[in-house]
């Protein structure tokens, strides 16, 4: 139905207000599944008077407007634009647009099921008819009946699991515009009704099994799409889940009273227990602690605050009682910030446009004509209209996308596949093409290139067995690496939390304590290693130094890299020192460090400003804006959730050549997709004349359709042969 704008109700409220004042708008658009469908959404949307640009999220179907002025932002028109293009929208809502999503997945699985079954029983009744190729030819009673029953049991599957086309290729017609599904729900229906009509005045042939079997395969690839969607637009809200939930706020009298976190104000008194994450950005007011930043910046060591500092939403408070006054709000915070870089550089990666989507803008008007041609010709040479009906449609049937929309999908099954044996999880159904076209490797250094856990230096095994009751007694990550050394053992008695100091206690009757250096009574110059000291009150001080060991074959890995004609950098939030041993240890002669979310990003943006291909590898939330925005991204299997959902592939095990190999494979994935692409279009030279002069019909169409599809995928099954 038509947006009406004289009926419009007042959308204003949906409004949200950008930094410099100027309004934006979200909407949540349906039926967007191509490069070619978000390019007609955000031109329709854009040409909207007063609207200054217009980004749409394939992902997660939300159309992101932004207008130029309050005084001419019309949430209306932009919705009446979008669905006179053919294509509902609404204000968007994450609730809404997750059921949506959910629903249309049941809905997918549904239909599949219900072609599956057409395809399988109408075959019961065909196959018989088949036969009769072979010189076994049944009566024409028996023949009609056997026609009959398969029409019965094909033309209502048929018709159900055809609505996702039939609904799609309708909106756009009453758009005045034709997309990939108008041939195709034309083909199956001619192809119903002439084997109706055959069936009727008892021609020799019916197509009933060909109409749902071509349903059913395309089936297949929409809920394959459908499902590689909802794995990728869940990133952004991974990172969000990092906030709390709810605040621990005070009143006015002091009182502690449970907030939701969207109803934390600026200025509220927030109380974070150790423990605890912080909920939203704030600064401390009182108390003393250490955080945990690993996942904010990527930083091992924890950073002390004390009265005065900020503290960013998502750093996990370890020791200390704080008390913060909240200078942003949760939407505000730096975790929703990354979210939304997270957020735009998904958005990006949708208009990365394959040459399949090219391929198929053209495929829709070259179908139609041809289509209507050999109908018209065919007629005017003196083909009955059966005749000329039974070529038009043999033209739809044979030319069917399948065998080109199969080139790349294939390809990426079999790459999938392989690289899944060697430990490689591949998550996006673009990110193989993307990876073959890299010319750039960004590493993280911790938990990436260096195993991500603090490993004790050169320590008599007595001083630590020593200390060990004290480091089991704190959760200081240090001290943690330090009772892992140990082993299993009693723990300290009495102890006590210094925050941001270190913890005392008593061990065989001795008070001891574990910390910084000044707190554990040593002053002067101390090394550039991390470390913790340890000594009995009286007695002499022990210094325990820790590393992040490389990964084993981290140096085997960036040498591979650069075999294959890649640069290699070092992009960190860790401290210079570890940053510039790591990248020695790996020979990487280029490195950054002390890098925000935002520095990571920014610097792969500055690469891809050069005309760079980069590809990112990280693990931590610093990292999860630099993996969405990078051209393809490839995170380890011990990385953070989130980390993990902005990356194209997951690697298991401590290897790093597993991003070698992945480099490897997408390139070979290449090749065997252009030849695919090259089988196809030959395939489509050849056939269509065919069809054109009635040398194939329907039947023999569909076989060539089906025949043209494995031959696609067998090439693309070489690649696990390799």
């Amino acid at each position: 139905m038509t947006y009406d704008l004289a009926r419009a109700p007042d959308l204003s409220a949906f409004l949200k207000r950008r930094d410099g004042g100027s309004p934006t708008l979200e909407l949540l658009v349906k039926g967007a599944r191509c490069a070619s469908c978000l390019s007609k959404i955000e031109r329709e949307a854009a040409a909207v008077g007063g609207v200054e640009s217009a980004r749409l999220n394939l992902t997660s179907g939300k159309l992101t407007v932004a207008f130029r002025s309050a005084q001419g932002a019309d949430p209306a028109a932009v919705i009446a634009a979008v669905e006179a293009a053919g294509y509902p929208a609404t204000p968007y809502d994450p609730g809404q647009a997750a059921l949506a999503h959910d629903k249309e997945g049941r809905r997918l699985i549904l239909c599949l099921a219900v072609a599956a079954f057409g395809a399988m029983n109408s075959m019961m009744f065909t196959v018989p008819l088949w036969a009769g190729l072979f010189g076994q030819e049944l009566g024409p009673a028996t023949r009609t009946f056997m026609q009959w029953w398969s029409a019965l049991v094909a033309t209502p599957c048929a018709l159900y699991a055809g609505m996702p086309f039939f609904e799609s290729a309708w909106r756009s017609l009453r758009a005045r515009r034709a997309n990939m599904d108008v041939p195709i729900s034309i083909g199956v229906i001619l192809t119903l009704a002439i084997s109706f009509s055959e069936t009727i005045l008892g021609g020799p042939d019916a197509y009933f099994d060909a109409a749902v079997s071509l349903l059913f395969l395309l089936l297949i690839g929409r809920w394959l799409d459908h499902q590689l969607r909802a794995k990728a637009r869940s990133a952004a809200a991974d990172l969000l889940a990092l906030q709390a939930p709810a605040a621990t706020v005070l009143d006015g009298q002091g009182r502690e009273r449970i907030k939701p976190l969207s109803d934390v104000a600026v200025g509220d008194e927030v109380l974070v227990r150790p423990g605890e994450r912080i909920p939203v950005d704030g600064r401390v007011t009182a108390g003393v602690s250490e955080l945990d930043n690993a996942l904010l910046t990527g930083e091992t060591a924890p950073v002390p605050v004390q009265e005065g500092e900020l503290c960013r939403a998502g750093a996990l408070n370890l020791s200390g009682l704080l008390r913060l006054t909240a200078t942003a709000r949760s939407e505000d915070s730096a975790v929703a910030a990354i979210a939304r870089l997270v957020e735009a550089g998904a958005q990006a990666k949708s208009k990365y446009v394959r040459l399949a989507d090219k391929a198929s803008a053209i495929y829709v008007p070259v179908v139609h004509t041809a289509a209507a041609l050999t109908f018209a010709g065919g007629w005017a040479l003196g083909l009955g209209p059966r005749e000329a009906l039974l070529r038009a449609v043999a033209v739809l049937i044979i030319t069917c996308p399948c065998a080109l929309g199969l080139a790349v999908p294939a390809v990426q099954i079999s790459a999938s596949a392989r690289l899944f044996r060697r430990g490689v999880l591949v998550k996006s159904g673009a990110a193989l093409e993307r990876l073959a076209e890299v010319d750039h490797v960004v590493f993280d250094k911790t938990g990436v290139l260096t195993e991500g856990k603090p490993r004790l230096l050169d320590a008599p095994t007595g001083l630590v067995a020593t200390a060990a009751p004290l480091a089991r007694a704190s959760a200081h990550p240090l001290a943690k690496a330090l009772a892992a050394e140990a082993g299993p053992g009693p723990a300290a008695i009495e102890v006590v939390e210094h925050p941001g100091q270190g913890v005392e206690g008593m061990i065989d009757g001795r008070r001891a304590r574990l910390g910084r250096a000044s707190f554990v009574g040593v002053s002067g110059e101390t090394s550039g290693e991390t470390e913790i000291w340890f000594g009995f009150e009286g007695d002499t001080k022990v210094r325990f130094r820790f590393t992040d060991a490389l990964r084993p074959d981290a140096a085997q890995a960036i040498a591979a890299l650069k075999a294959r004609g890649l640069t290699v950098e070092v992009l960190s939030g860790d401290l210079s020192d570890p940053v510039a041993r790591a990248a020695a240890a790996a020979g990487i002669e280029d490195w950054r460090a002390g890098l925000t979310p935002e520095g990571k990003s920014a610097a792969v943006d500055a690469l891809k400003a050069q005309g760079r291909k980069v590809l990112m590898v990280g693990d931590g939330l610093n990292d999860a804006a630099a993996l969405a925005r990078a051209h393809a991204a490839i995170a380890p299997g011990t990385a953070l959730d989130a980390s993990q959902n902005a990356a194209d592939l997951v690697f298991s095990g401590e290897g790093l050549m597993a991003v070698a190999q992945s480099v490897d494979t997408a390139r070979v994935s290449r090749t065997r997709a252009m030849e695919n692409f090259g089988f196809a279009t030959l395939y489509n030279l050849v056939a269509t004349p065919a069809a054109m002069f009635g040398l194939v019909n329907p039947f023999v169409a569909a076989l060539a359709m089906s025949g043209s599809s494995l031959i696609v995928t067998l090439n693309a099954l070489r690649l696990r042969s390799r």
